[in-house]
């Protein structure tokens, strides 16, 4: 099939200016998941906060993820894609706004505010365009098309780190650090854009395209609806994990609350009692809910369905690590990577370099930032090889080869080799390029009208965001930077592992030259 066959129906019409106007989406995302990463470091400095404090700056960009999920996928359900998207952009143009005020106001709840109404925003956009590029032309190339879309998301990326570089860590003339009278600066500026392109859509046809349901849980005849025997132990076991991280997940929410000063003094506990407690006690109420309802799911659900429920579970651990990554590559670089010559010290890039508080000469929060740059060019030309790959081969076996090198890569990070690990680090940004797109789309696959609905449950998932930086902060207050990569190791496992069992989960041969069988 032609490269343009990849956005053409079965009937001949031709979606690749709908999926261009689309992508422009991801850039949008990609720009401000980008500035997030690099914000970290500057409430360190400023606000004197640990490595895990400031992980709350995370905590709060995927809290909006968590909460607004759901709605998204409701609404996009009831007023289709162009509506979803459109909330999605006013939502952002809020967020945005907000920091001008935050700016005034000068405390780390303010700028949290602005973070978690902006990714609230995000996740409209993100829970309509993720499945909306996947039904713009044939279904064996699904994958290929969300790649290629997250390829402009990893474009954003890019110059997300830029940006805040230049705004979260400029200097005045004193030496004197001018980011918190000028961080509002980018965002109301993407307040601004996001308002005009809103109007774009306004006025855009955006066909309401459904993909083809292959497990037929549309399908409502007492056959169709019957539990399925296969692989129903297999989904449910998922479904029960699911559960739990979801318990873990709203336990975090308590966390956040009990961190406030006054609230934990009150409830005479810390923040990591709350999270067990809240945990704790959710898991249990689940688990027997689960074991006396778990008997009525039937074909018609989704979670009866385990590449669906091991796609949520998946995607949840993907973006624990990618975000743990992305949250803790300046603090990497500015404290593990070996000491540089001073003769950087003068140049063109004399700026990127400074020497640290143990005497040790090396990069700068700025030239880190910078670098980050550098790392989501990775990104990007993994996407781009990556979309290639995904045209000749499964997509599960592609995602499961990726998954084990970011492993790889992760470990030679954990075990301190210097500029071995630092080269690993790079090398990691490429292999996660195409885990988020690849897993969204196995996740979907075959489930019909439903894809809306499963979308936002795998949206939420972006939950993991917000857990695992706070225990892979910890884990490097306590045992060095290095250390705390143990976390992302652990969960690139299990994105392997779903890769390589995803034909056995679904039923399928796989997203090129696709054959459901029937389902389950």
């Amino acid at each position: 099939m032609s490269k343009s066959g990849i956005f053409t129906s079965p009937e001949g019409k031709s979606y690749a200016v709908t999926f261009t106007l689309v992508s422009s989406l991801f850039l949008l995302w990609g720009f401000c998941n980008g500035m997030i990463d690099v914000m970290d470091k500057h409430f360190q400095q400023e606000l004197h906060l640990t490595l895990a404090q400031s992980a709350w700056v995370q905590f709060a960009h995927y809290l909006g993820y968590f909460l607004m999920a759901m709605p998204a996928g409701w609404l996009a359900s009831k007023l289709g894609y162009k509506g979803g998207i459109i909330a999605g952009l006013l939502m952002v143009a809020v967020g945005g706004f907000w920091f001008i005020p935050a700016t005034k106001i000068a405390t780390f709840p303010a700028f949290l505010l602005g973070v978690c109404i902006i990714a609230s925003g995000l996740t409209f956009l993100e829970t309509v365009a993720n499945p909306y590029t996947t039904v713009l032309g044939p279904k064996q190339f699904a994958a290929t098309r969300i790649n290629l879309a997250q390829s402009c998301n990893g474009v954003g990326w890019i110059f997300g780190p830029i940006v805040g570089a230049q705004f979260f860590y400029g200097k005045n003339a004193a030496g004197e650090s001018t980011g918190s009278e000028t961080l509002w600066i980018p965002y109301a500026a993407i307040g601004g854009f996001v308002l005009i392109l809103a109007v774009v859509f306004s006025f855009c046809k955006m066909p309401d395209v459904a993909s083809e349901d292959e497990f037929h849980v549309d399908d409502k005849t007492p056959a169709a609806t019957a539990a399925p025997a296969a692989n129903r132990g297999i989904a449910m076991g998922l479904l029960w994990l699911n559960i739990v991280v979801l318990a873990v997940a709203v336990g975090m929410i308590f966390s956040a609350i009990v961190a406030i000063p006054s609230v934990g003094a009150k409830l005479g506990m810390t923040e990591n009692q709350a999270l067990w407690y809240a945990s704790g006690i959710l898991a249990a109420i689940g688990t027997m809910v689960f074991f006396l309802k778990n008997g009525k799911i039937t074909n018609h659900s989704i979670w009866s369905h385990p590449h669906f429920s091991g796609a949520t579970l998946t995607q949840f651990f993907y973006v624990a690590a990618q975000c743990g990554i992305f949250a803790y590559f300046i603090n990497y670089m500015t404290s593990q990577i070996p000491p540089v010559s001073e003769s950087l010290k003068t140049g063109a890039f004399a700026s990127w370099f400074e020497v640290h508080k143990n005497g040790v000469f090396g990069l700068s929060d700025k030239g880190a930032s910078n670098l980050a740059s550098v790392g989501f060019v990775c990104f990007l030309i993994g996407r781009v090889i990556g979309a290639a790959l995904l045209k000749k081969f499964p997509a599960h076996k592609v995602l499961a080869a990726f998954a084990t090198l970011a492993g790889i890569c992760s470990l030679l990070v954990y075990l301190k080799l210097g500029w071995l690990s630092a080269i690993a680090l790079f090398l990691t940004y490429l292999f996660m390029s195409i885990m988020f797109p690849t897993i969204f789309s196995l996740g979907i696959y075959g489930l019909g009208s439903r894809a809306k609905n499963a979308a936002s449950f795998i949206v939420m998932a972006i939950m993991g965001g917000a857990i695992m930086p706070k225990l892979m902060g910890h884990i490097a207050d306590n045992d060095g930077m290095s250390a705390g990569f143990i976390v992302p190791l652990i969960c690139f496992i299990w994105v392997a592992a779903y890769g390589f069992t995803w034909s056995k989960l679904s039923g399928s041969t796989g997203l090129i030259g696709v054959s459901a069988k029937g389902g389950h």
